[in-house]
């Protein structure tokens, strides 16, 4: 393999790797607020507090994102309050299903033209949605579809929000059958690497797990938080006093591979990554799944499977293998199925917890940014 470029990364590991393009943010939406923020903007129109109440009740407690369902609003002033708490900020461009529509994936265009995308997924025990925290990536993973279209720039807590609150509203309309009509789980494993904009990742979370009216309600306990391993973020996110999983994109047990695999490695390498992921077990209680990407005569030897066994071995953790969805065009492909058994035998032989994620959405360009990258192509 050629070796990829080091990526910059602020000391803070808060911002994007590199600078995101200058683009414009979007217009102040309610998710961006808590309630008495929304409250002193809509006593800034001239109207009673309480109507940030009442629209945040919608948005957050019924799901309900049409002004002309707000029946409780004033006719006269419903228009000027909405267009202040609920501007448009994702624009649905594709939206497509398969697994018997079970696996839903959506294409937005967001108000600068950029786009992202967002999964919603059936289960007979749970809805799980998978939101994006960046229009693009900077991590430059060679594998990821999104991670070679660059990043555009980081989203906004709304943005990030609006995302799982629309999927929560299909869900409830019953859209997804033989699962509960209730959004559970959410995963930032969308586009973007979600500590990289770290501010307002861990304001939508925050904002996802507030009761309703101030939020949607979830339990952090089904928040789940990928990251390549920006260790200063991870040790961050440590002090946030939050029951969320952290997932850790390894996909590579040895420096010398992972290098080329998650190029952020140049910068904190292996041992020191799974150091911080078990400060975080060890201070929150909370697993750490370790997500791998199998992929086929790279990452997935016997010797690297015992190797990711010894560095695992008696942690709080659990590894995900992933099969791997090329994108089109890609030299890199899935390991056959007798590969990920061994591997999987050897980490369950080293005492290590491991499962293979199920495959979802592959006939729908399922790999994160593979929707996103047709659209542009055509």
């Amino acid at each position: 393999m050629t070796s990829l470029p080091m990526i910059q990364i602020s000391p803070d590991a808060s911002s994007a790797a590199g600078k995101p393009a200058r683009a414009s943010m979007p217009p102040r939406h309610l998710a961006d607020l808590a309630l008495p923020d929304r409250q002193a903007l809509v006593a800034e129109l001239g109207e009673p507090a309480f109507r940030a109440r009442q629209v945040s009740t919608h948005y957050f407690g019924r799901l309900v994102r049409d002004p002309a369902q707000m029946t409780d609003l004033p006719a006269a002033t419903r228009d000027r309050i909405t267009d202040a708490l609920l501007p448009t900020l994702l624009t649905p461009v594709r939206e497509l299903a398969c697994d018997d529509g079970a696996t839903r994936k959506a294409l937005w265009r967001l108000h600068d033209g950029s786009m992202v995308e967002s999964v919603l997924m059936g289960y007979p025990d749970r809805v799980t949605v998978c939101i994006s925290s960046q229009a693009g990536c900077g991590m430059a993973c060679p594998f990821c579809a999104t991670g070679q279209a660059g990043l555009t720039r980081n989203l906004s807590t709304a943005e990030i929000v609006d995302q799982a609150v629309y999927l929560a509203g299909v869900a409830a309309s019953g859209a997804v059958a033989g699962s509960p009509p209730r959004l559970s789980h959410v995963v930032f494993m969308g586009m973007g690497e979600p500590l990289a904009n770290y501010s307002r990742v861990i304001a939508a979370i925050r904002r996802l797990c507030a009761p309703a009216p101030e939020g949607l309600g979830l339990s952090q306990r089904h928040i789940t938080v990928s990251t390549v391993g920006l260790v200063p973020a991870i040790r961050r996110l440590t002090g946030e006093d939050l029951s969320v999983t952290l997932a850790l994109s390894l996909h590579a047990p040895d420096d010398d591979l992972r290098d080329e695999l998650v190029p952020v490695n140049q910068r904190w390498k292996v041992a020191e990554v799974l150091d911080a992921a078990w400060e975080y077990a060890d201070r929150t209680g909370r697993r750490v799944s370790i997500e791998y990407a199998m992929i086929k005569d790279v990452n997935d030897q016997p010797w690297r499977a015992d190797l990711l066994g010894r560095l695992l071995a008696g942690r709080l953790t659990h590894v995900n293998l992933i099969p791997l969805n090329p994108t089109p065009g890609s030299r890199w492909d899935a390991s056959p199925k007798p590969v990920e058994r061994e591997f999987v035998r050897r980490l369950r032989e080293a005492g290590v917890s491991t499962t293979v994620r199920d495959t979802r959405g592959r006939e729908i360009d399922g790999a994160c940014g593979q929707l996103a990258a047709a659209e542009v192509a055509t």
